[in-house]
Formats: structure tokens, C-alpha cells, sequence
């Protein structure tokens, strides 16, 4: 049984739309250009860039892989189905997660709701750069729950000043009513005398036991290149703000979670170990409820900012098209991630996506990044990592799992998903929802860079297998067979290997496409074309085994990724055992004369209550008690909302 949050659940709660401009977009300004030179926002470039050509030598395209039962040497630590998450730049939350406490975005909902069903939850972090001067007031003018001031913009990325209200909270808090979403949230670090210590106290109040970690800095390693501390500032420096934050928590007279905060958190500007060696760990162990870096592989701040020399899509393209980048990268925290366990902590990649400062045109947004987004969560998983946030930002980014339309076009655009979000999507299948999973970076094809595989193993049992084709070539020339067996042989085992076993395709014609990309035959289409829930029929396909030899032999396409199923349990439990519960909706942002609602419902709606609950007139613009409605609400607005219903 689905239902409709219909349109005039918009109004039941005032509500004015926010408009934030981009930078250097000035209000109603038009301009002209060649129409071949595209000059809207980042978010839709149509820009394709050329796949590049399939290597030489070539890769075997035949090639065996053995798996044992009872683990493996080397395979991860057990991950959490949680693992793949999301993190959402605070300033554009009213743009992605809702306008307000009362009128979430429903195809965010959807969104989180299908990785809930494979996973049993989402981590999300609300923060970034605009977390640091995030200011909390009780209220802003027409009801809004952000503001930001982009006159006092400050440092290279142009981050402003923000404010916010405590409806926020409450829209996240709302938000894990309906799926199962766990926050992190931050602690504004640009002013430490004194600590703000607002968003932690009301944070905790609002969201309770899904607020599972608090930032404390973020990326204070660039705190000196971006004019925020003296140029000694260092390690130790951060060490003693994070004593003083503790303090400023101690002596506070509010009931504060000491134990609920996150560092060093930083990016590359300081040595890991130096950052070990000032005893962080050992001093906060207590407070600490996670450690955590922040890392893109790259810089394209020079195409935003004019920082620097700017870098040619084309040419870095490959560098996201084989399985060094992200076996390069992740080799960097080894030491790191042995060392959380050594200290019995989780290690989070707590914001990361293809390139800093919004990615790259043709890259970001396309095939190839779907596939590098997946393979880079794998083996951060491998590398014992427990979580990756992929960064969301706004209309001006290219690298968003998921973006909004413009208000302005909300009445006739849907949203656009994007190509991390499938890596989210198949990470949460890869893994499942056991909690159990153990990653294992088998070394497919002798090693080879452009057909990378991994085994997840579930209670020392292989359960899955994740098999990559980064090359493309229509002709099917560098296709490739995997060939497989569960012990047998001189393994020392019986043979294991199933009668068959269940696959399911992640593909694109090329690297280079963008948009309706399919996962087992579904898709979430093109820019503009869907409200969260994934279209078209599931095509999951059956491959017969060789019990007798003890083989089974799977094809990969290229490109493409194939995700095998060792067991029909493990099939089952990645898809949550049924289809996700998802939100049909036709709300929209425009609020003036769209409902129809039987009068009948309507006199039995937020009428009879109006002065009790202060939702004020069913009017726009009669009562300004509705914009002080909170969370405390929300159950009454969800029984509105159910009164307003049709079945589909």
C-alpha cells in the first residue's frame, strides 16, 4: 500500500520560497553566448568527453579466480551495510532533504528508502565547509530554516557565513520517522573563544539516538591556507582546541554527549602519523565516537576559483578508469586504519567525491565515476576503513549522487541522480544488510588494472563476488570471462561451488555515458526524470554451473560491473526480501491555487484544530503561528497527510 502526499499538504504550513544564487550569477541577469558553449548550471553540463582507447596489451579475457570456505587471510574487518553514506553540505539542505520540518523532499525519501531496504540504514552527515561559521537562531523571517550571506563570503571556496533554525534538526528528525537515517552534524570551529556549542545541545534534544556523531573542525589542516589561523598554526595546536571543546562541553549547563565527537578530521596538508603522535587518540579515546579523514583525488578548485592552472577533463579522465586510482589512494591510510584498530575505533572517510570543489565536467557525471565511486568504496572497505560519505553540494557541482531541480522548475523538472549514487546503491547490495561482510581484494586477472574483483564473505563464507570492466569497446573484443571455484582442488576443501548462481549487471555503452544507466535492468533515467524510485522491470540473471568440475563462468561486458550472488541467501538479503517502501508524490513548490481536496476532507483536516495545534489559516499569508511549528507536530501533519490520501 503506497500514498501520495498530495500538494496541499504544502498547505498546511506558510512557507516562502528561498532563492540563493550562485556564485557570480547575479538576480535576473541574462546573458547571450555561441549555442554550442553550454552556460547553465554545472549540475546538467551535457558535456561528453571520448571513453579512452582499450589499452594494449590487452587484459586476458579469460581468467580463474578460487574462493575458499572458512575466510580468508587478508579479507577486511566486518563492515557495516551502512558502509557507502552521504554527506550533504549544510547550506543546501533546505534544497535537498526538504523546505522545512513539514515538506521534506519526498524523492530524498525515495532515495534513501532503496538503500535502506538493501542495507537496513543510511549514514548522512549534514556539514562541510559552511558547518564552520553555522550560526543557530530561533527563528528567521517567512518561516525559513537557512539563510546565507553571501556578501561576507571568506576564503578560496567563497564559503558564507550561515544561519539556521532549529527546524532543521527537526525536518532530520523527521526524516528518520519515515526511513532509517543516522546523522553526524558539526560544531562551528572558526570561533573556539567561546565554543558555540548550540547545534550539539539542540542537536542531541531533536534527534536523540540518530545522532550518532559530532564533528569537531573540519579540514583544520587548510585552517592556515584559508585565512582562518595564524600561519603556525598545527597538529598540536587542533589537539589543544579539541581539549578546550571537551571543557567548553563540561563546564556547559546543558546535558551535552562528551562521547559523540569525530576528529582530526582531516584532508593531506598534515602527516597522518605526526597527527598520532600528539597522543590525540589516547587523550579523547573516550570522547570519541569515530576517527575520521577527508580526501578527493583530486583538485579542480582552479575551474571555480581561479586557483591555479586549470585541469583538461579529457585528459585526467583516465585516471579514474583503472584500479590504481583507488588502490593508490586508500594506500595512503593503512597505517592509519591499523592503528584505529589498534585502538578499537572506527576509521570514516567522512566526505570525498571524484574532485575537490565540484568535480569534474564529463567525469563526475558520468559512467566511468559510477564505476571508480564503486571500486574506490570497495577498497576503502578492504583497507578496513567502517564508512565513505560522498559529498553532495548544489546546482553548481558536477559530482551530486542526487540533485534537486531548480525552484523555479520544480512545477516540471523531477530530480536528477547521478552516477555515485548507483555506487551507493550496489555497494549496499554488495554488502548487505548483515553487518558481517568481509571484503577481500582478490587480485582478478593477474592483477590486472582494468578488470579488478573482489569476494565479500559473510561468516568466513564467500557470498559474493564483484567483478569490474573498465574498458570500453563496443566490438566485445575485451569482454571477458571469470571463471570461478569454491574449494576442491588443492585447497584442501570439498568442492563448493554452486548449481548456480544469480547475477546482476551495472551498464552503460560507454564510460563516457551520462544518464539511464541501468543496474540489473532499472534505472533512474535522464537529468530531470525521477522522484526517487528506481524504473523498468529487474532483469536478474541466471548462470548454470559445472558442479562436476566445480567451475562457474561469468561475463563481463565492457564496460561493466557484474555483482554475482554465490547463494540465494545472499541474493535475498541484499534486496531486503521485497521491494523498498517508497513515497508517491505530487507535491511541488508552487503553493498558490493547486490543491484540490474534497470538502468533505477538508472540514474534518487542520481546520478543526487551528487554534490548538497554531497551524494557523488554511489561507497563505494569514497567521504567523505557522511558522512556529516544530517536530512536536509532525504526528499531527502525518494523520493530515493520511487523510489526504489515495491508493495506488
Amino acid at each position: 500500500m503506497r500514498f501520495v502526499l498530495l500538494a496541499s499538504l504544502a498547505g498546511i504550513v506558510r512557507s516562502q520560497v528561498t532563492v540563493h544564487y550562485v556564485l557570480g550569477q547575479e538576480p535576473f541577469a541574462t546573458t547571450t553566448a555561441d549555442s554550442s558553449v553550454y552556460t547553465g548550471l554545472n549540475a546538467y553540463t551535457p558535456l561528453v568527453l571520448n571513453p579512452p582507447p582499450p589499452p594494449d596489451p590487452a587484459p586476458a579475457t579469460a581468467f580463474f579466480i578460487q574462493l575458499v570456505n572458512g575466510g580468508t587471510p587478508g579479507a577486511s574487518i566486518p563492515q557495516p551495510g551502512q558502509f557507502f553514506g552521504f554527506s550533504i553540505e549544510m547550506s543546501v539542505a533546505n534544497q535537498v532533504l526538504g523546505k522545512n520540518s513539514s515538506l521534506l523532499q519526498v524523492p530524498f525519501l525515495n532515495l534513501m528508502a532503496n538503500i535502506q531496504e538493501r542495507s537496513g540504514g543510511v549514514r548522512v552527515r549534514v556539514g562541510g565547509n559552511t558547518q564552520e561559521t553555522a550560526k543557530l537562531v530561533p527563528e528567521l523571517s517567512d518561516g525559513k530554516i537557512l539563510e546565507k550571506n553571501l556578501s561576507q563570503a571568506t576564503n578560496p571556496t567563497q564559503t558564507p557565513p550561515l544561519v539556521f533554525t532549529p527546524d532543521l534538526l527537526y525536518m532530520m528528525a523527521n526524516i528518520t520517522s519515515l526511513v532509517n537515517v543516522h546523522w553526524f552534524i558539526g560544531i562551528p570551529f572558526f570561533q573556539t573563544t567561546p565554543f558555540d556549542l548550540s547545534i550539539a545541545v539542540t542537536g542531541q534534544e531533536i534527534l536523540g539516538d540518530a545522532l550518532i556523531g559530532i564533528q569537531a573542525g573540519n579540514e583544520p589542516d587548510f585552517y592556515v591556507a584559508h585565512g582562518h589561523r595564524p600561519s603556525t598554526y598545527n597538529q598540536y595546536d587542533y589537539f589543544g582546541e579539541f581539549n578546550d571543546l571537551i571543557a567548553a562541553m563540561n563546564g556547559s549547563e546543558n546535558d551535552i554527549n562528551r562521547h559523540l565527537l569525530i576528529g582530526p578530521n582531516t584532508a593531506d596538508q598534515w602527516s597522518q602519523q605526526d597527527i598520532w603522535n600528539t597522543g590525540f587518540v589516547d587523550a579523547y579515546h573516550d570522547n570519541l565516537a569515530y576517527l575520521a579523514f577527508e580526501r578527493y583525488p583530486q583538485d579542480n578548485c582552479a575551474a571555480t576559483f581561479d586557483e591555479g592552472s586549470a585541469i583538461d577533463p579529457q585528459q585526467m579522465f583516465p585516471y579514474y578508469l583503472d584500479h590504481s586510482a583507488s588502490v593508490n589512494l586508500v594506500a595512503n591510510y593503512l597505517n592509519s586504519t591499523a592503528y584505529a584498530q589498534s585502538e578499537g575505533k572506527e576509521l570514516i572517510m567522512f566526505e570525498t567525491n571524484t574532485a575537490s570543489c565540484g568535480g569534474f565536467a564529463g567525469i563526475s557525471d558520468s559512467f566511468g565515476a559510477a564505476l571508480w565511486g564503486l571500486d574506490y568504496a570497495l577498497q576503502l572497505a578492504y583497507a578496513n576503513f567502517s564508512g565513505v560519505l560522498m559529498h553532495t553540494g548544489g546546482q553548481t557541482v558536477y559530482y551530486n549522487p542526487f540533485t534537486a531541480p531548480p525552484t523555479n522548475e520544480s512545477t516540471y523538472h523531477q530530480w536528477t541522480v547521478g552516477p555515485i549514487y548507483y555506487s551507493a546503491l550496489i555497494m549496499a547490495e554488495a554488502l548487505g544488510p548483515s553487518n558481517t561482510s568481509q571484503v577481500l581484494d582478490i587480485g582478478a586477472n593477474g592483477g590486472n588494472i582494468f578488470t579488478p574483483g573482489y569476494a565479500i564473505y559473510e561468516q568466513g563464507t564467500p557470498a559474493r563476488l564483484a567483478l569490474f570492466n573498465f574498458i570500453t569497446d563496443s566490438s566485445g573484443a575485451h569482454d571477458y570471462y571469470a571463471t570461478f571455484s569454491i574449494g576442491g582442488g588443492n585447497t584442501g576443501q570439498s568442492n563448493g561451488t554452486p548449481a548456480q548462481v544469480k547475477v546482476k549487471y551495472f551498464r552503460a555503452s560507454s564510460v563516457s555515458q551520462k544518464g539511464n544507466l541501468t543496474w540489473a535492468g532499472q534505472t533512474f533515467g535522464d537529468n530531470f526524470a525521477t522522484d526517487g524510485r528506481i524504473q523498468g522491470e529487474e532483469d536478474i540473471e541466471t548462470i548454470g554451473c559445472d558442479q562436476t568440475g566445480n567451475i562457474c563462468s561469468i561475463y563481463v561486458p565492457a564496460p561493466g560491473f557484474a555483482l554475482v550472488f554465490l547463494t540465494d541467501d545472499a541474493l535475498s538479503e541484499s534486496e531486503g526480501g521485497g521491494e523498498a517502501q517508497t513515497f508517491p508524490t505530487t507535491t511541488v513548490t508552487k503553493m498558490d491555487n493547486t490543491a484540490t481536496v474534497d470538502p468533505a476532507v477538508l472540514a474534518t483536516s487542520n481546520g478543526h484544530h487551528a487554534a490548538v495545534d497554531g497551524l494557523g489559516s488554511t489561507s497563505r499569508g494569514r497567521n504567523n503561528a505557522t511558522n512556529k511549528l516544530l517536530y512536536t507536530s509532525f504526528s499531527y501533519l502525518y494523520v493530515c497527510a493520511m487523510m489526504l490520501v489515495y491508493f495506488v
